[in-house]
């Protein structure tokens, strides 16, 4: 059986390219899925990363439960990104030499590996911590011009902040990945669960290893400038089934989840 709730009107979030929507579940929900990705699921919602990609229009979660299907329909609006334009001094960074192409290329794999995992919840994710305190020098989703050539948009949230300050897990999570990466420079990447997984570059300084156990609010490492960076940083990318969103929309997401009950 199949079923379309009317629960447009209950759908919180940010329903743009890069944003998240929440969605009730109803009761006796067994999963939920969209556009063939496992929701990340948090406090009987699940929550629907939108990749930059997503054209608007309306969309539909499907929800799974021990009576049947039902879909939920959400819109997605149109939003305009920025451009930035940055100069980048060693030209190498912008256009690797094809040794350094062999070694980007192990790295992405590392990632999006890191990024397909989908380990059972590791907690509550409320409060969604800030992993630094600073200014917020590049906002996620900006359409990038490096030396005078369209690079991707930016998938990610830059916070300026001094060399060594050092940053905080945002909830728990378990470290899957650290290394030193051609583009990220020092990196740390943390397992959330339920397929949430978050990313940490250009660190000064780390102070984790892989296989380690972090609880919110615990150090693990520093702001930097390695790899590709102006200025010390933290680049901060936050991924749901592989799924890169804004940050910041998902700390609201998990706000407004609080504050409906």
């Amino acid at each position: 059986m199949n079923l379309l709730l009317p629960l447009l009107a209950a759908v919180v979030g940010s329903g743009v390219p890069g944003g998240v929507v929440a969605v009730p579940l109803p009761e006796h929900a067994v999963g939920a899925h969209f556009e063939g990705r496992p929701a990340v699921v948090h406090r009987d919602h699940a929550l629907i990363g939108l990749p930059l990609e997503t054209s608007p229009g309306e969309y539909s979660v499907d929800i799974g439960t021990r009576t049947g299907d039902v879909k939920v329909s959400f819109n997605v609006e149109p939003k305009e990104f920025p451009v930035q334009r940055l100069t980048i001094a060693n030209d190498r960074m912008v256009n690797p030499r094809s040794e350094d192409l062999v070694r980007i290329g192990k790295e992405t794999a590392r990632m999006r590996a890191a990024y397909a995992l989908a380990s059972p919840a590791g907690g509550d994710l409320h409060p969604f911590l800030l992993p630094v305190d600073g200014e917020m020098s590049s906002p996620f989703g900006r359409k990038r011009i490096l030396n005078g050539q369209p690079r991707s948009p930016h998938q990610g949230l830059d916070i300026a902040a001094n060399t060594g300050t050092q940053m905080i897990a945002p909830a728990a999570g378990t470290v899957v990945v650290t290394g030193n990466f051609f583009f990220n420079g020092n990196t740390v990447m943390i397992d959330h669960g339920s397929g949430l997984v978050t990313m940490y570059c250009h660190l000064h300084e780390v102070h984790v290893e892989e296989g380690d156990s972090l609880v919110r609010g615990e150090t693990f490492g520093s702001v930097g400038a390695t790899g590709r960076a102006t200025g010390p940083h933290l680049h901060w990318t936050v991924s749901m089934h592989g799924a890169k969103v804004d940050p910041l929309a998902l700390i609201q997401v998990l706000g407004e989840i609080e504050r409906i009950e």
